[in-house]
Protein backbone atom coordinates (compact mmCIF):
# COMPACT_ATOMS: atom_id res chain seq x y z
CA UNK A 1 0.00 0.00 0.00
CA UNK A 2 1.30 3.37 -0.95
CA UNK A 3 2.18 5.52 2.43
CA UNK A 4 0.90 8.60 0.82
CA UNK A 5 -2.81 7.27 0.72
CA UNK A 6 -2.87 6.14 4.24
CA UNK A 7 -5.23 7.61 6.77
CA UNK A 8 -3.46 8.82 9.80
CA UNK A 9 -4.92 5.98 11.86
CA UNK A 10 -3.36 3.43 9.24
CA UNK A 11 -0.44 5.06 9.21
CA UNK A 12 -0.42 4.34 13.10
CA UNK A 13 -1.72 0.84 12.50
CA UNK A 14 1.35 0.39 9.91
CA UNK A 15 4.34 1.88 12.25
CA UNK A 16 2.84 -0.34 15.04
CA UNK A 17 2.73 -3.69 12.86
CA UNK A 18 6.91 -2.62 12.07
CA UNK A 19 7.32 -2.38 15.49
CA UNK A 20 5.79 -5.52 16.06
CA UNK A 21 7.43 -7.83 13.84
CA UNK A 22 10.71 -5.77 15.13
CA UNK A 23 10.45 -6.82 18.72
CA UNK A 24 9.34 -10.52 17.97
CA UNK A 25 12.09 -11.23 16.30
CA UNK A 26 14.35 -9.30 18.69
CA UNK A 27 12.64 -11.65 21.24
CA UNK A 28 13.56 -14.91 19.20
CA UNK A 29 17.15 -14.03 18.27
CA UNK A 30 17.67 -12.91 22.11
CA UNK A 31 16.27 -16.52 23.30
CA UNK A 32 17.38 -18.71 20.89
CA UNK A 33 20.25 -20.53 21.99
CA UNK A 34 22.36 -21.21 18.24
CA UNK A 35 24.04 -18.65 16.36
CA UNK A 36 22.17 -20.08 13.35
CA UNK A 37 19.03 -18.79 15.08
CA UNK A 38 20.21 -15.36 15.33
CA UNK A 39 21.06 -15.28 11.84
CA UNK A 40 17.76 -16.40 10.45
CA UNK A 41 16.27 -13.84 12.34
CA UNK A 42 18.65 -11.41 11.32
CA UNK A 43 18.10 -12.78 7.56
CA UNK A 44 13.93 -12.76 7.92
CA UNK A 45 13.95 -8.71 9.68
CA UNK A 46 15.99 -7.50 6.83
CA UNK A 47 13.36 -9.11 4.25
CA UNK A 48 10.85 -7.67 6.07
CA UNK A 49 12.22 -4.39 5.77
CA UNK A 50 13.19 -5.24 2.51
CA UNK A 51 9.68 -5.13 1.66
CA UNK A 52 8.52 -2.39 3.43
CA UNK A 53 11.20 0.05 1.80
CA UNK A 54 10.84 -0.86 -1.55
CA UNK A 55 8.39 0.67 -4.53
CA UNK A 56 8.25 -2.12 -6.14
CA UNK A 57 6.38 -4.32 -3.14
CA UNK A 58 3.70 -1.80 -2.63
CA UNK A 59 3.28 -1.06 -6.70
CA UNK A 60 3.40 -4.55 -8.11
CA UNK A 61 0.94 -7.68 -7.42
CA UNK A 62 3.84 -10.42 -8.40
CA UNK A 63 6.82 -8.24 -6.62
CA UNK A 64 4.59 -8.36 -3.09
CA UNK A 65 3.64 -11.79 -3.64
CA UNK A 66 7.55 -12.68 -4.68
CA UNK A 67 8.60 -10.63 -1.07
CA UNK A 68 5.63 -12.61 1.02
CA UNK A 69 6.90 -15.65 -0.11
CA UNK A 70 10.68 -15.19 0.67
CA UNK A 71 9.75 -13.80 4.01
CA UNK A 72 7.31 -16.88 4.48
CA UNK A 73 10.75 -19.24 3.40
CA UNK A 74 12.87 -17.25 5.99
CA UNK A 75 10.87 -17.44 8.88
CA UNK A 76 10.13 -21.53 8.55
CA UNK A 77 13.64 -21.47 8.71
CA UNK A 78 13.68 -19.82 11.79
CA UNK A 79 10.89 -21.66 12.81
CA UNK A 80 12.89 -24.75 12.20
CA UNK A 81 15.97 -23.47 14.51
CA UNK A 82 14.32 -22.49 17.00
CA UNK A 83 10.33 -22.33 18.71
CA UNK A 84 10.65 -18.92 19.75
CA UNK A 85 9.75 -17.96 16.03
CA UNK A 86 6.30 -19.20 16.54
CA UNK A 87 5.33 -15.56 17.85
CA UNK A 88 6.40 -13.66 14.38
CA UNK A 89 3.39 -15.73 13.22
CA UNK A 90 1.25 -13.43 14.62
CA UNK A 91 1.83 -10.08 12.32
CA UNK A 92 2.38 -12.83 9.25
CA UNK A 93 -1.25 -13.44 9.63
CA UNK A 94 -2.03 -9.46 9.10
CA UNK A 95 0.05 -9.55 6.03
CA UNK A 96 -1.89 -12.69 4.47
CA UNK A 97 -4.70 -11.29 4.74
CA UNK A 98 -3.75 -8.04 3.43
CA UNK A 99 -1.33 -8.69 0.37
CA UNK A 100 -3.25 -12.29 -0.70
CA UNK A 101 -6.67 -12.38 -2.09
CA UNK A 102 -9.57 -14.12 0.57
CA UNK A 103 -9.47 -17.52 -1.21
CA UNK A 104 -5.54 -17.88 -0.67
CA UNK A 105 -5.30 -15.91 2.53
CA UNK A 106 -7.47 -17.94 4.88
CA UNK A 107 -5.62 -20.97 3.95
CA UNK A 108 -2.34 -19.64 4.32
CA UNK A 109 -3.44 -18.16 7.81
CA UNK A 110 -4.29 -21.66 8.59
CA UNK A 111 -0.73 -23.16 7.39
CA UNK A 112 0.47 -20.45 9.32
CA UNK A 113 -1.04 -21.53 12.37
CA UNK A 114 -0.37 -25.04 11.85
CA UNK A 115 3.45 -24.56 11.26
CA UNK A 116 3.98 -22.62 14.13
CA UNK A 117 2.45 -25.23 16.76
CA UNK A 118 4.25 -28.12 14.86
CA UNK A 119 7.30 -26.15 15.48
CA UNK A 120 6.29 -26.30 19.08
CA UNK A 121 5.90 -29.92 19.00
CA UNK A 122 8.50 -30.52 17.01
CA UNK A 123 11.22 -28.98 19.51
CA UNK A 124 10.29 -31.39 22.40
CA UNK A 125 8.58 -28.54 24.32
CA UNK A 126 6.19 -29.17 26.81
CA UNK A 127 1.99 -29.42 25.54
CA UNK A 128 -0.39 -27.83 26.87
CA UNK A 129 -3.71 -26.07 25.36
CA UNK A 130 -1.75 -22.93 25.31
CA UNK A 131 0.33 -24.25 22.50
CA UNK A 132 -2.84 -24.82 20.44
CA UNK A 133 -4.75 -21.91 21.58
CA UNK A 134 -2.55 -19.88 21.15
CA UNK A 135 -1.71 -19.58 17.71
CA UNK A 136 -5.11 -20.41 16.74
CA UNK A 137 -6.98 -17.39 18.99
CA UNK A 138 -4.03 -15.00 17.36
CA UNK A 139 -5.44 -15.89 13.71
CA UNK A 140 -8.95 -16.03 14.82
CA UNK A 141 -8.40 -12.14 16.02
CA UNK A 142 -6.51 -11.45 13.06
CA UNK A 143 -9.19 -12.41 10.73
CA UNK A 144 -11.66 -10.72 12.79
CA UNK A 145 -10.18 -7.72 12.65
CA UNK A 146 -8.66 -7.77 9.05
CA UNK A 147 -11.99 -8.74 7.96
CA UNK A 148 -14.29 -6.30 10.22
CA UNK A 149 -11.98 -3.56 8.62
CA UNK A 150 -12.66 -4.77 5.32
CA UNK A 151 -16.22 -4.69 5.93
CA UNK A 152 -16.00 -0.59 7.65
CA UNK A 153 -13.96 0.34 4.87
CA UNK A 154 -16.22 -0.76 2.22
CA UNK A 155 -19.56 0.80 4.04
CA UNK A 156 -17.05 4.29 4.02
CA UNK A 157 -16.35 4.25 0.59
CA UNK A 158 -20.42 3.46 0.11
CA UNK A 159 -20.93 6.20 2.39
CA UNK A 160 -18.59 8.50 0.50
CA UNK A 161 -20.13 7.77 -2.86
CA UNK A 162 -23.64 8.29 -1.75
CA UNK A 163 -22.56 12.00 -0.43
CA UNK A 164 -20.68 12.81 -3.63
CA UNK A 165 -24.09 11.75 -5.57
CA UNK A 166 -26.42 13.55 -3.21
CA UNK A 167 -23.72 17.00 -3.48
CA UNK A 168 -23.94 16.51 -7.18
CA UNK A 169 -27.65 15.86 -7.39
CA UNK A 170 -27.90 18.83 -4.91
CA UNK A 171 -25.89 21.26 -7.74
CA UNK A 172 -27.85 19.96 -10.55
CA UNK A 173 -31.19 20.54 -8.82
CA UNK A 174 -30.34 23.90 -7.76
CA UNK A 175 -28.87 24.38 -11.80
CA UNK A 176 -32.41 23.33 -12.90
CA UNK A 177 -34.19 25.32 -10.45
CA UNK A 178 -32.66 28.32 -11.21
CA UNK A 179 -33.03 27.74 -15.05
CA UNK A 180 -36.66 26.75 -13.73
CA UNK A 181 -37.61 29.94 -12.33
CA UNK A 182 -35.52 32.05 -15.08
CA UNK A 183 -38.05 30.49 -17.48
CA UNK A 184 -40.90 31.51 -15.22
CA UNK A 185 -39.84 34.93 -14.78
CA UNK A 186 -38.92 35.00 -18.52
CA UNK A 187 -42.84 34.16 -19.26
CA UNK A 188 -44.27 36.44 -16.47
CA UNK A 189 -42.31 39.66 -17.70
CA UNK A 190 -43.44 38.92 -21.52
CA UNK A 191 -47.21 38.36 -20.28
CA UNK A 192 -47.32 41.21 -18.51
CA UNK A 193 -45.45 43.33 -20.94
CA UNK A 194 -48.14 42.04 -23.50
CA UNK A 195 -51.48 42.41 -21.51
CA UNK A 196 -50.44 46.11 -20.29
CA UNK A 197 -47.70 47.97 -22.32
CA UNK A 198 -48.53 46.26 -25.85
CA UNK A 199 -52.76 46.71 -24.78
CA UNK A 200 -51.95 49.66 -23.80
CA UNK A 201 -50.34 51.26 -26.13
CA UNK A 202 -52.70 49.52 -29.42
CA UNK A 203 -55.45 51.43 -27.27
CA UNK A 204 -53.65 54.69 -27.95
CA UNK A 205 -53.33 53.62 -31.49
CA UNK A 206 -56.73 53.23 -31.78
CA UNK A 207 -58.29 56.42 -29.77
CA UNK A 208 -55.12 58.48 -32.04
CA UNK A 209 -56.77 57.27 -34.99
CA UNK A 210 -60.72 57.61 -34.03
CA UNK A 211 -59.18 60.95 -33.14
CA UNK A 212 -57.80 61.72 -36.47
CA UNK A 213 -60.74 61.01 -38.51
CA UNK A 214 -63.19 63.70 -36.14
CA UNK A 215 -60.54 66.31 -36.65
CA UNK A 216 -61.52 69.03 -38.67
CA UNK A 217 -59.55 69.31 -42.06
CA UNK A 218 -56.54 71.56 -41.89
CA UNK A 219 -56.43 71.34 -38.13
CA UNK A 220 -53.28 72.25 -36.50
CA UNK A 221 -53.56 69.38 -33.93
CA UNK A 222 -53.58 67.12 -36.58
CA UNK A 223 -49.78 66.82 -37.09
CA UNK A 224 -48.96 66.28 -33.50
CA UNK A 225 -51.76 63.32 -33.44
CA UNK A 226 -50.00 61.77 -36.29
CA UNK A 227 -46.70 61.91 -34.44
CA UNK A 228 -48.21 60.38 -31.91
CA UNK A 229 -49.55 57.49 -33.48
CA UNK A 230 -46.33 56.55 -34.88
CA UNK A 231 -44.28 56.95 -31.51
CA UNK A 232 -47.44 54.40 -30.09
CA UNK A 233 -47.19 51.84 -33.04
CA UNK A 234 -43.07 51.92 -33.01
CA UNK A 235 -43.44 51.40 -28.97
CA UNK A 236 -45.96 48.74 -29.63
CA UNK A 237 -43.63 47.12 -32.35
CA UNK A 238 -41.01 47.67 -29.76
CA UNK A 239 -42.72 45.88 -26.51
CA UNK A 240 -43.99 43.01 -29.40
CA UNK A 241 -39.88 42.51 -29.26
CA UNK A 242 -39.57 42.14 -25.85
CA UNK A 243 -42.40 39.97 -25.86
CA UNK A 244 -40.63 37.53 -28.27
CA UNK A 245 -37.22 37.83 -26.60
CA UNK A 246 -38.60 36.58 -23.63
CA UNK A 247 -40.86 33.64 -24.55
CA UNK A 248 -39.54 30.20 -24.11
CA UNK A 249 -37.09 29.08 -26.32
CA UNK A 250 -38.88 26.49 -27.89
CA UNK A 251 -40.80 29.60 -28.95
CA UNK A 252 -37.98 31.32 -30.09
CA UNK A 253 -37.03 29.80 -33.59
CA UNK A 254 -41.06 29.75 -34.99
CA UNK A 255 -44.51 29.55 -34.40
CA UNK A 256 -46.53 27.19 -31.73
CA UNK A 257 -46.90 24.93 -34.29
CA UNK A 258 -43.53 24.16 -35.11
CA UNK A 259 -42.35 24.33 -31.54
CA UNK A 260 -45.53 21.65 -30.95
CA UNK A 261 -43.93 19.28 -33.83
CA UNK A 262 -40.45 19.50 -32.66
CA UNK A 263 -41.96 18.38 -29.61
CA UNK A 264 -43.11 15.15 -31.11
CA UNK A 265 -40.35 14.73 -33.13
CA UNK A 266 -37.97 10.58 -32.23
CA UNK A 267 -36.37 10.99 -29.18
CA UNK A 268 -37.72 13.76 -27.94
CA UNK A 269 -39.87 12.06 -25.43
CA UNK A 270 -36.89 9.42 -25.05
CA UNK A 271 -35.57 6.13 -25.98
CA UNK A 272 -38.39 4.15 -24.27
CA UNK A 273 -41.19 6.79 -25.05
CA UNK A 274 -44.40 6.10 -27.02
CA UNK A 275 -44.21 7.34 -31.13
CA UNK A 276 -45.92 10.51 -31.29
CA UNK A 277 -47.64 12.23 -34.29
CA UNK A 278 -48.76 15.92 -34.37
CA UNK A 279 -51.34 17.75 -36.96
CA UNK A 280 -53.04 20.82 -37.37
CA UNK A 281 -56.70 21.25 -37.91
CA UNK A 282 -58.01 24.57 -39.62
CA UNK A 283 -56.42 27.86 -40.30
CA UNK A 284 -53.44 28.13 -38.51
CA UNK A 285 -53.75 32.10 -37.05
CA UNK A 286 -51.19 34.27 -35.02
CA UNK A 287 -52.00 33.83 -30.87
CA UNK A 288 -51.02 36.16 -28.52
CA UNK A 289 -47.73 35.12 -26.93
CA UNK A 290 -49.34 34.25 -23.25
CA UNK A 291 -51.70 31.91 -25.18
CA UNK A 292 -48.53 30.09 -27.06
CA UNK A 293 -46.78 29.69 -23.85
CA UNK A 294 -49.97 28.23 -21.87
CA UNK A 295 -50.17 25.59 -24.80
CA UNK A 296 -46.87 24.96 -25.46
CA UNK A 297 -46.33 24.14 -21.50
CA UNK A 298 -49.56 22.14 -21.40
CA UNK A 299 -48.69 19.73 -24.50
CA UNK A 300 -45.07 19.23 -22.66
CA UNK A 301 -46.84 18.41 -19.13
CA UNK A 302 -49.04 16.11 -20.84
CA UNK A 303 -46.61 14.13 -22.95
CA UNK A 304 -44.04 13.84 -20.18
CA UNK A 305 -47.19 12.21 -17.81
CA UNK A 306 -47.62 10.22 -20.97
CA UNK A 307 -44.14 8.89 -20.79
CA UNK A 308 -43.79 8.91 -17.12
CA UNK A 309 -47.13 7.39 -16.14
CA UNK A 310 -49.17 5.78 -18.95
CA UNK A 311 -46.97 3.22 -20.87
CA UNK A 312 -48.23 4.05 -23.85
CA UNK A 313 -47.66 3.09 -27.36
CA UNK A 314 -48.62 5.82 -29.10
CA UNK A 315 -49.75 9.21 -28.73
CA UNK A 316 -51.33 12.43 -30.75
CA UNK A 317 -51.44 15.50 -30.58
CA UNK A 318 -53.96 18.22 -32.20
CA UNK A 319 -53.68 21.77 -32.64
CA UNK A 320 -57.30 23.09 -34.21
CA UNK A 321 -58.06 26.64 -35.11
CA UNK A 322 -61.91 27.35 -35.30
CA UNK A 323 -63.31 30.64 -35.69
CA UNK A 324 -63.72 31.23 -32.04
CA UNK A 325 -61.18 29.37 -30.45
CA UNK A 326 -57.90 27.43 -30.42
CA UNK A 327 -57.62 23.76 -29.06
CA UNK A 328 -54.98 21.37 -27.82
CA UNK A 329 -55.78 17.34 -27.50
CA UNK A 330 -53.44 15.02 -25.88
CA UNK A 331 -54.49 11.76 -26.50
CA UNK A 332 -52.53 8.17 -25.99
CA UNK A 333 -53.14 4.32 -26.17
CA UNK A 334 -51.80 4.23 -22.17
CA UNK A 335 -53.23 2.18 -19.69
CA UNK A 336 -55.40 5.40 -18.45
CA UNK A 337 -56.41 5.75 -14.89
CA UNK A 338 -59.52 6.94 -12.58
CA UNK A 339 -59.69 10.73 -13.08
CA UNK A 340 -61.94 11.25 -9.95
CA UNK A 341 -59.30 9.55 -8.01
CA UNK A 342 -57.15 12.60 -8.93
CA UNK A 343 -59.52 15.63 -9.53
CA UNK A 344 -59.25 16.44 -6.07
CA UNK A 345 -55.31 16.53 -6.21
CA UNK A 346 -53.85 20.32 -5.87
CA UNK A 347 -50.91 21.44 -7.76
CA UNK A 348 -47.43 21.48 -5.98
CA UNK A 349 -45.63 24.20 -4.81
CA UNK A 350 -42.18 23.95 -6.76
CA UNK A 351 -45.05 24.81 -10.09
CA UNK A 352 -44.84 21.16 -11.20
CA UNK A 353 -47.17 20.46 -14.00
CA UNK A 354 -49.33 18.11 -12.98
CA UNK A 355 -53.22 18.06 -13.98
CA UNK A 356 -54.46 20.79 -11.81
CA UNK A 357 -51.38 23.05 -12.90
CA UNK A 358 -52.70 22.49 -16.39
CA UNK A 359 -56.38 23.06 -15.99
CA UNK A 360 -54.84 26.13 -13.77
CA UNK A 361 -53.03 27.23 -17.13
CA UNK A 362 -56.19 27.01 -19.17
CA UNK A 363 -58.85 28.56 -16.69
CA UNK A 364 -56.40 31.55 -16.20
CA UNK A 365 -56.18 32.53 -20.23
CA UNK A 366 -60.73 32.00 -19.56
CA UNK A 367 -60.29 28.12 -21.28
CA UNK A 368 -61.88 25.28 -20.57
CA UNK A 369 -59.77 21.82 -19.27
CA UNK A 370 -61.26 18.78 -19.39
CA UNK A 371 -59.43 14.72 -18.95
CA UNK A 372 -61.10 12.08 -19.99
CA UNK A 373 -59.75 8.51 -19.27
CA UNK A 374 -60.50 5.17 -17.42
CA UNK A 375 -58.39 2.53 -16.89
CA UNK A 376 -57.00 0.66 -19.73
CA UNK A 377 -58.79 3.10 -21.91
CA UNK A 378 -56.06 5.67 -22.71
CA UNK A 379 -55.98 9.45 -21.89
CA UNK A 380 -57.41 12.34 -23.81
CA UNK A 381 -56.43 15.67 -22.40
CA UNK A 382 -58.65 18.69 -24.34
CA UNK A 383 -57.78 22.37 -24.05
CA UNK A 384 -60.06 25.22 -25.26
CA UNK A 385 -58.98 28.66 -24.86
CA UNK A 386 -61.27 31.16 -26.90
CA UNK A 387 -59.68 34.12 -29.32
CA UNK A 388 -59.05 37.19 -28.29
CA UNK A 389 -61.30 40.03 -30.08
CA UNK A 390 -59.60 41.74 -33.18
CA UNK A 391 -59.54 44.98 -34.32
CA UNK A 392 -59.11 45.45 -37.76
CA UNK A 393 -55.46 46.73 -38.30
CA UNK A 394 -54.36 46.14 -35.04
CA UNK A 395 -53.50 42.99 -33.75
CA UNK A 396 -54.47 42.46 -29.84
Amino acid sequence: MDPRSLTPALRALRVCLHLLMAGLLALAAVRSDSGAGIAAAAVTGAVYAAGAVLPSVRESRRAAALWLGALCASWLVLLWLTPEGLWVAFPLYFLLLHLLPARWSLPAVALTAGAAIGSYVRHGSALNPGVFIGPLLGAAVAVATVLGYQALYRESERRRRLIEELIATRAELAAAERHAGTLAERERLAREIHDTLAQGLSSIQLLLRAAERVLPEGSPAAGHIEQARRAAQDNLAEARRFVRELSPPDLERGSLAGALERLCEPGQVGPAGPRVRFSVSGTPAELPTPYEVALLRIAQSALANTVRHAGASRAEITLSFMDASVTLDVVDDGKGFDVASVASVRPSSDGGFGLPAMRARAESLGGTFTVESAPGQGTAIAVSLPLPTRTAGVPS
